[in-house]
Formats: C-alpha cells, sequence, structure tokens
C-alpha cells in the first residue's frame, strides 16, 4: 500500500545533499559500537552547529576499530575532548561520546553506487574560528599532520 504525506521529504534534516567536502563544526548526537567479525566500527551522528547554513543538519559517519585504524579513533576522542582516563584504560563508554565537540574535516565518496561520508581529520572545538578561516592549500597541510 503507497500513502502519500505531504511534507515528508522536507522533514530530513540530514545534510548529505547539502554538505559539500570541507570542515564542520560539530556535537555528537549518537553513538553506537557495531561488531563485525572484520571491522568493528563506531556509528556516529554528529549534529552541525556550524556553519551556520547548515546548523541543525546532522551528519552520519564510521570510525573503524580496528587494529591499523585505531589512530584516527584516537585523534577523534582526544581532539573532540573524550575522557583522557577512560581512554588511558583503553575504555570508551558510549554514553561519555554524546555531547562532545569539535571539528571533522569531511568528504564524500561513491562505492558502489553509494555515497559514504569519510572523516578525514579533527580538531578540537576550539580552532574552528582559525580553521575556518584557512585556506584550502593549509587545510592539507593540516590533514596530513595526523
Amino acid at each position: 500500500m503507497r500513502r502519500r504525506i505531504q511534507g515528508l521529504s522536507d522533514a530530513d534534516q540530514s545534510a548529505t545533499s547539502q554538505v559539500r567536502d570541507g570542515l564542520l563544526l560539530v556535537r555528537v548526537e549518537r553513538a553506537q559500537h557495531r561488531w563485525d567479525a572484520r571491522k568493528p566500527f563506531y556509528v556516529l551522528r554528529f549534529s552541525i552547529l556550524e556553519p551556520k547554513e547548515l546548523t541543525g543538519h546532522s551528519v552520519t559517519g564510521r570510525l573503524y576499530c580496528t587494529t591499523r585504524a585505531l589512530w584516527k579513533l584516537n585523534w577523534f576522542l582526544r581532539d573532540f575532548g573524550y575522557d583522557s582516563e577512560l581512554l588511558g584504560h583503553d575504555e570508551i563508554d558510549d554514553k561519555n561520546l554524546v555531547g562532545l565537540r569539535g571539528v571533522v574535516k569531511v568528504s564524500y565518496v561513491v562505492v558502489n553506487g553509494a555515497s559514504l561520508l569519510n572523516l578525514d581529520a579533527f580538531a578540537p572545538a576550539d580552532q574552528w574560528e582559525q580553521l575556518s578561516s584557512t585556506s584550502p592549500a593549509s587545510l592539507a597541510v593540516w590533514e596530513g599532520a595526523k
């Protein structure tokens, strides 16, 4: 059975179609660990705080928990201000991730016809003003400083 619901498409708060590659100031809205035998990962839903034209929209990305990807997970946790004591004990509490704020550099890639969000780089929230006014060439250096 098909139903027509007026305004349904306008209610989409996902910014996927509007967000271009670049920097976003975000807050973690939801974090969920997903176990996979080969590549366990965290699904992170971010609420966009800046730039203003995207405020209130959200984006979702993955951070993998494989041995080779732990450096990126650690970078995210450190720059977003995760509890350093828990981090020092190799512990992640999903509830403590919600509400963390920071800067994320995003890009999109199409894989098998699906558009996926890459979380390319991270920075503390207090660096938003400086980074958002930085030239694209300087951002390439920032991303390389992982």
